[in-house]
This record gives structure tokens, C-alpha cells and sequence, in this order.
């Protein structure tokens, strides 16, 4: 069973996730989305922020890696939480995904690009369905690392669709962001001794589209 420290994390922060899902999924019924239409180009700053919180819910993709990390950094810890470290640990992959994510959308927003966006994105799905599956521990800077690498070329990707009120969508996104990855730290919180069935499932079913978008996206970058 957690320890004070870690329910205390989590009554914490279940409220907020709660919160900025149901303005996510509100904005994704109202505002304008779609990549074509470019975040923030369209709107005030409210709507430029509802459009960036909606963003990460309109691609599988996006929703998949962001919902993945917070259900490995859940499902990968020990048979005991029992400590603030371990606490530490359930939240390094996720905040460090968020944060990256910020950095690859502010380097595109200031014109920076890196080859083969789209593959790594796939890899990133194919990498996070895999370590989901299995339930893979790694040891703790080892993926922050990897989860971070990732991260980048997801926020290059978004960031190549902001303009406008870039800000207001990019802080929106990101908020979003959190919010999914605190969805997938309670589904795996839940499951972790209740199924283990579950989490392979839906690890074999991101690894699939990870799988499934390799492919092309590789086509597309190098052709």
C-alpha cells in the first residue's frame, strides 16, 4: 500500500487531472482543432489555450505515447510504494516528458528542425507499448532519458503548428499533457495488482500503431 507521502500525491493531484481533462475534452467538442488550422492562429488567448489543451486528444499518437508514459512509471515500480522516494520515481518520466515536450515546441517555434519527427514519434509508441507490456523497471535516469528523447520530437511536432497566440496554446498543451499522464499513472496504480492482463493488452495495442506508423512515417521522412 502507498505510504502517506504517496496518497497524499495522489489526492493531490487527482482534483487537477479531473479538472483540466473535463476542460480538454470540452475544448475538443468546441474549438477549432486540426493541424492544418494551425494553434492559436485563430483564436484570443482563451481559445488559443483551449485549442492547445484539446491538441494532444485529436492524434491517437499523441494521446497514446502522453497516456503510456504515466501507465509504465505506475506499473514499472516494485511490489511496495512505500516511500517519497518511490513517489519521486512514479512522477520523473512523466514531468520530464512534459518538460521536453515544452523545449521541442519552443525550439520549432523559433525555427529549429531534426530529421525523422514522425518516426521517432512512432518509435516513441512502439518503445512505450513495449516497456507497458512487460512491465519493464528501468533504472530511473535511464528513462527520464528516454522518455525525455521522445518528448522532443513529440513537441517539435506540435510546435510546428503554433502561431498567433503561441504561448496561451503551448501552456494549454502542456497542462493537457499532465493531465493525461496523471490519467495513465491511475489506471496503472489500479491495475498494478489487479490484472495482468490489462496493461499487456493495451502495451501490444500502442506497440501495433507504433508498429503501424513506423513504416509510413519513414517513408514520408527520408523520400
Amino acid at each position: 500500500m502507498p505510504n502517506t507521502s504517496l496518497r497524499r500525491t495522489i489526492v493531490a493531484t487527482a482534483p487537477w487531472a479531473a479538472g483540466l481533462a473535463a476542460v480538454s475534452l470540452t475544448s475538443l467538442a468546441q474549438a477549432h482543432v486540426g493541424a492544418d488550422a494551425g494553434l492559436g492562429h485563430t483564436h484570443g488567448t482563451f481559445g488559443s489555450f483551449m485549442d492547445g489543451a484539446a491538441h494532444p486528444l485529436t492524434g491517437l499518437d499523441h494521446l497514446a505515447a502522453m497516456v503510456s508514459v504515466g501507465l509504465w512509471s505506475a506499473l514499472s515500480l516494485g511490489t511496495k510504494v512505500s516511500s517519497s522516494a518511490d513517489a519521486r520515481r512514479l512522477l520523473s518520466a512523466p514531468l520530464a516528458f512534459a518538460a521536453t515536450l515544452l523545449i521541442g515546441a519552443l525550439m520549432a517555434l523559433r525555427g529549429v528542425t531534426l530529421p525523422g519527427v514522425e518516426p521517432m514519434i512512432a518509435t516513441s509508441l512502439l518503445a512505450m507499448g513495449l516497456l507497458v507490456a512487460t512491465r519493464t523497471a528501468l533504472p530511473t535516469g535511464v528513462g527520464v532519458a528516454l522518455v525525455a528523447g521522445f518528448a522532443l520530437f513529440h513537441g517539435l511536432a506540435h510546435g510546428q503548428e503554433l502561431g498567433g497566440h503561441a504561448a496561451s496554446a503551448l501552456a494549454g498543451m502542456v497542462l493537457s499533457t499532465m493531465a493525461l499522464h496523471t490519467v495513465g499513472i491511475g489506471a496503472g496504480l489500479a491495475l498494478r495488482h489487479r490484472s495482468r492482463w490489462v496493461p499487456r493488452i493495451a502495451g501490444a495495442g500502442v506497440t501495433a500503431l507504433g508498429l503501424g506508423l513506423l513504416s509510413p512515417a519513414t517513408a514520408g521522412a527520408f523520400f
